[in-house]
């Protein structure tokens, strides 16, 4: 039936009234069910408001020019949320969710002191009596007397003793995590993506236990730097308690070692908040965020990531190249500073091994007799060998123990002492300094220590960084600085690098410093520290100064042109004889104690020579082989000095892309 013209518009004003009236009851209804649902929720009567925590972002970590080294990732975890989990089935439940973990090789939380396998005893005496307090029993208490007690607490009367273990174990481990709606616990932390699909897919019979997507440290060159970047990790229970009144929250991860340990208080972030809003059946009504949270700051190192990529490479395959001519040779060590600052550009250590496959492999890393944990550049501890000439001598002309111009006669045998008879490697003849340095000879510095002296020569050492501690902000050694009442013959032995044992971040401190002038600057790795978005700087590390030693300019040259002459006519000369730039340095070999009889060797430089910018160390293990520390030491020169950016195929976050 056709409407009449007539009609028309009081039709059409009737379809806008109606209109109008649907908006408005639509906006109310939105304002009630969206905007004001969490007021009308807390102000009525019946409803409870509980708090929980919303984790933060870790702080990521960078280079020196913001190319990634520890990045975050999302990762997936098992989450019970007490506000859905039924009491009464959560036996079954968490069997359940064993069963399915062992099935995708998924290991999940159990900090019960007790083996897993029958018969049940405690792990560790100290777990024991935390376990024993808890359930209240005796100090005496057994191992079995515990595991019956925990069954009765826990109703797990009619699971078999297998599975009464791996329930309790659970069980405990959210009861001391102080499990509740303000405190979800963490079953299992970063699960694999196929056991997590089933979880989700299946989430009816899993009531109370939610994944959750989780930031995950992620390493875009896991093998990067390890020993000096560091882990992170749960919080174990004896840290707990120390944890906790920091303010952290049981499932919350934390450094460990390395950078990630000492930057802690810089990479952990500000949690958010969270209110859930139950009606008096105890659901869940609502829900609002009344707290963001804040993600952790950025820490920029003072690490070149290409550098610090070339020097670990370099070392890794010479090491291996000089295994099929000597197979003695167990590892070595590379450290670069940049010589005006202290600031390491790069720390390379060979045997290592690889973030993303570490835990997995800890148990066969600690028993490797090459001992790829420890980090060789910052604790290994070595004899320097000659190395240690240039300050020597600078110590005996600054002493006028020595004047410059002066010739010592090298007649290989030095007979000084009645008792102890060293003999140089050659017989040199008559040696000036600059020939001593570039020679290596040892009879001139057997002279020249006696004449300085023992306390001297353990001041100078001292002085330039050598027996102490460097001040890098993560673990290092002091070195071993020997100490004599009186002049023997253990002073002529100290002045050609024997008896002490250094770091080779030691030696590239005391080659800076002896480049520089005499500023002995402290050690560091850390650049700055930024915000999340890098919009604002917290800390903005300047160069820390530990001792300014006024060296006489004309001596330090003169011991510096010797350096010079190693490289370009001496012991260094095979691999820089026609170097482009002209580099300072000295090598050595030192004596060691192992069955093998096979010397370390080493070797420090600086360049340009002139106005110099960087120094290096390199030590290699019972490798007797002065071409490949100092071929190592030129491979890290031609990365600093010439690599093309091209290679760089990393982008700064902050960068700008058209």
């Amino acid at each position: 039936m056709a409407f009449r013209k007539d009609r028309q518009p009081y039709i059409t004003v009737m379809a806008i009234i109606l209109a109008v009236v649907i908006a408005l009851f639509s906006v109310r209804i939105f304002s009630l069910q969206v905007i004001d649902k969490d007021n009308l929720a807390a102000g009525s009567s019946g409803l409870t408001e509980v708090k929980v925590v919303l984790s933060a972002a870790r702080g990521e970590i960078l280079d020196r020019d913001g190319r990634q080294i520890a990045v975050n990732r999302d990762g997936y975890d098992i989450v019970f949320n007490s506000a859905y989990l039924d009491r009464s089935t959560m036996n079954e439940l968490i069997l359940k969710l064993i069963s399915l973990s062992s099935e995708y090789d998924t290991e999940y939380r159990d900090t019960l002191p007790l083996t897993k396998d029958a018969p049940y005893t405690f792990t560790d005496e100290v777990g024991a009596d935390k376990l024993r307090k808890f359930l209240n029993v005796a100090d005496y208490a057994t191992a079995e007397q515990c595991f019956k007690r925990l069954n009765e607490k826990y109703s797990l009367g009619s699971f078999t003793t297998d599975e009464q273990r791996k329930i309790m174990g659970v069980r405990y481990s959210m009861d001391k995590a102080a499990f509740s709606v303000a405190a979800p616990y963490t079953f299992a932390e970063d699960i694999n993506h196929s056991l997590m699909l089933v979880i989700s897919e299946q989430g009816m019979l899993f009531p109370g236990v939610t994944i959750e997507v989780t930031p995950y440290r992620h390493y875009p060159v896991s093998n990067l730097m390890p020993h000096l970047i560091g882990t992170t990790g749960p919080i174990y229970e004896e840290e707990w308690e120390e944890y906790k009144a920091k303010g952290y929250n049981y499932n919350d991860r934390v450094g460990k070692s390395g950078i990630e340990l000492y930057a802690e208080e810089h990479l952990r972030g500000t949690d958010g908040e969270m209110i859930y809003y139950f009606d008096s059946n105890g659901k869940i009504v609502s829900t609002k965020v009344t707290k963001e949270p804040i993600p952790g700051k950025t820490v920029m190192l003072t690490i070149d990531k290409s550098l610090q990529k070339v020097t670990q490479d370099v070392l890794a395959s010479s090491i291996e190249n000089l295994k099929k001519q000597n197979p003695f040779v167990s590892g070595g060590a590379v450290v670069v500073m940049e010589i005006n600052s202290g600031a390491v550009l790069a720390s390379a250590n060979y045997p290592s091994y690889d973030m993303a496959t570490m835990s997995k492999e800890y148990n066969k890393l600690l028993a490797d007799k090459n001992k790829p944990l420890l980090d060789r550049a910052f604790q290994g501890v070595y004899p320097i060998g000659s190395t240690v000439k240039p300050l020597v001598a600078l110590a005996a002309m600054e002493n006028e123990k020595y004047e410059y111009g002066e010739d010592i006669y090298c007649k290989k045998t030095y007979d000084y002492f009645s008792d102890f008879k060293p003999n140089c490697m050659h017989y040199h003849g008559r040696m000036s300094l600059k020939n001593a340095l570039a020679r290596s000879c040892n009879y001139f510095f057997f002279e020249l220590g006696r004449r300085t002296g023992i306390k001297t020569l353990n001041q100078y050492y001292k002085n330039f960084g050598l027996g102490v501690k460097t001040g890098v902000e993560v673990n290092d050694s002091a070195g071993i600085l020997t100490e004599f009442e009186s002049d023997s013959g253990n002073t002529i032995q100290v002045a050609i690098g024997q008896l002490n044992a250094f770091t080779p971040l030691q030696l590239a401190s005391y080659t800076c410093t002896l480049a520089n002038g005499g500023t002995r600057y402290k050690a560091t790795l850390i650049d700055s520290v930024v915000s999340y978005n890098y919009s604002k700087t917290y800390v903005d590390n300047t160069p820390e100064v530990l001792g300014n030693f006024n060296i006489n300019s004309t001596m330090l040259s003169q011991v510096k042109e010797g350096m010079l002459s190693v490289t370009e006519d001496g012991t260094g000369s095979t691999v820089f004889g026609n170097y482009s730039i002209k580099v300072g340095g000295k090598t050595g070999t030192s004596q060691t104690n192992s069955g093998s009889g096979v010397d370390h060797s080493v070797f420090i430089a600086f360049a340009p020579f002139d106005k110099p910018e960087i120094a290096i160390s390199v030590v290699l293990e019972h490798g007797a082989s002065t071409y490949t520390v100092t071929s190592i030491a030129k491979a890290v020169l031609d990365s600093y000095f010439f690599a093309s950016s091209d290679n760089n195929t990393d982008i700064p976050p902050y960068t700008l892309l058209e």
